[in-house]
């Protein structure tokens, strides 16, 4: 009797201890994950907020011209950071988390979708006339609301990451947490990626939103799609909440 307790007291302590390590072996893959996730991104969320604070700007005397090739240029990057992020993901892997593989399939194809669309609006940009202010102010804010879609698919994409044992994980990366917030400069608003506190996913994943104003002092339109970080999902963060 004693004998047979003896065992069973044992088969519980190796099954106890079996667990443990499974469980031990879980948290390391998925810190292991985050990490991967959290380097690659930093620099395309850095690349996404210095874009976003561009499109900010409104510089009264720019002529519609150069404000055009400014534009272009931030779209572009956007485009270029949807997809260097979707290109990061897709790359460390899935998670070993429950529907990991679907998680990661969701948001890389979200942020190429993204990436693509941020190409479609630079060309539509590239196509206003800049010799009829009001066209091109009519333009820029078709152009502004297409990029705030965007903008909300990335933060989409990236929230999926960001929740559950995934977003703990990544809490913990210093990779994620470089690009938390109070770490974006010149965002002027908060996050990835829709009004809230700033934060990586800000970046990955910007929202910018078309502003037409006055005609500045050249008879330029001082308009642009303005954009504010947007804390949701733009990329991971190192809070909780996805981000652009």
């Amino acid at each position: 009797m004693n004998k047979r307790l003896l065992a069973v007291t044992t088969l519980g302590a190796v099954l106890a201890l079996g667990a443990a390590a499974c469980t031990d072996d879980n948290t390391a893959d998925l810190s292991n994950w985050a990490k991967g996730v959290c380097d690659a991104a930093q620099s395309p969320i850095a690349q996404s907020r210095t874009a976003l604070a561009d499109t900010a700007k409104v510089a009264p005397e720019e002529a519609p011209a150069d404000l055009q090739k400014r534009l272009s240029a931030d779209l572009a990057a956007l485009g270029k950071t949807n997809q260097d992020l979707a290109d990061a993901i897709d790359k460390v892997g899935a998670p070993k988390v429950d529907d990991g593989a679907t998680v990661q399939k969701d948001a890389v194809g979200e942020l190429k979708q993204a990436a693509q669309g941020y190409q479609d609006a630079q060309k539509k940009l590239d196509g206003l006339p800049t010799t009829d202010q009001a066209k091109f102010a009519d333009g820029l804010r078709s152009v502004g609301d297409q990029v705030q879609r965007l903008s909300q698919l990335s933060t989409q994409a990236l929230g999926r990451l960001q929740s559950g044992t995934l977003g703990d994980a990544m809490k913990k990366q210093p990779g994620c947490k470089a690009a938390a917030p109070g770490a974006a400069p010149g965002t002027g608003g908060t996050d990835p990626t829709t009004a809230g506190s700033s934060s990586a996913g800000d970046a990955g994943t910007p929202s910018t939103g078309a502003a037409t104003g006055p005609t500045g002092s050249t008879g330029s339109p001082a308009a642009s799609p303005t954009g504010t970080a947007q804390a949701s999902a733009g990329a991971p963060t190192g809070s909780a909440s996805p981000t652009g």
